[in-house]
């Protein structure tokens, strides 16, 4: 977003204290849709964040793709907000047109361990009622165990089995030893992890041995589990 959203230099520096909207979405989406498209919404930033409950900018891009001459194929919301069921209408007519998908993420089972790296995000009950509600209603809802906080490893893989029926996505905390490009994880979350004992799950072989925890889980429940690229892919194919 540094130079494409149109942010300065002391707006980065003050990530996470202000939310920029793009008031004409809705008209974007109408003018861009060409048919058979895949619109994921969004990688950058969670289209449910505290600040669209008074915005309301997704009831006007749903509508605008529920008036779409071409609409898209595939229709994914990547968020942890349970705010996504006030679109629940919306999103159920637009799962009549296309396919809809819901990547919710699920982020640890410790809410003390929320309060310290989400503390504006919602509870794990709160967001496991929303996933259970999104599916009655007909919408494709995946678990997305990302970022992996500080968690019990098979009892967060069970409950996100228990709560969905698709296959599992998870995404440690994402270190530059590991990720040679693009974002890494904030030096934010990085203190909170010092503060409070964690630096392990910021260790690539420590990551590696909560993804294969998790994966030995959700295997035995007869699913699939994958982390990263490969796993976010089910979410667009």
């Amino acid at each position: 977003m540094r130079f494409q959203g149109g942010l300065k230099a002391e707006d980065w520096r003050r990530w996470g204290q202000f939310t920029t909207f793009k008031t004409n979405a809705a008209e974007l989406v109408q003018e861009s849709l060409r048919g058979d498209e895949i619109v994921y919404c969004s990688p950058l930033v969670d289209p449910y964040q505290p600040a669209e409950d008074n915005e309301r900018m997704m009831p006007r891009v749903l509508e605008a793709l529920l008036k779409a001459e071409r609409p898209p194929r595939v229709f994914t919301i990547q968020t942890r907000g349970p705010g996504v069921l006030r679109d629940l209408p919306l999103l159920a007519r637009l799962a009549g047109t296309m396919d809809v998908r819901v990547s919710f993420s699920l982020t640890t089972n410790r809410d003390e361990v929320r309060r310290w790296y989400e503390p504006h995000c919602a509870t794990l009950e709160e967001r496991l009622r929303a996933v259970r509600t999104l599916q009655e209603h007909g919408i494709r809802t995946f678990a997305t165990l990302a970022p992996l906080l500080p968690c019990d490893p098979e009892m967060l893989a069970r409950q996100a089995i228990e709560a969905t029926r698709e296959n599992v996505i998870g995404d440690p905390f994402h270190v530059r030893i590991v990720k040679r490009h693009g974002a890494t994880t904030r030096p934010e979350a990085e203190k909170v992890s010092r503060v409070h004992g964690f630096e392990r799950w910021h260790e690539p072989e420590f990551q590696r041995e909560v993804v294969m925890r998790i994966g030995a889980v959700v295997h035995a429940a007869g699913r699939e589990f994958a982390v990263g690229t490969e796993g976010f892919r089910w979410l667009a194919s």
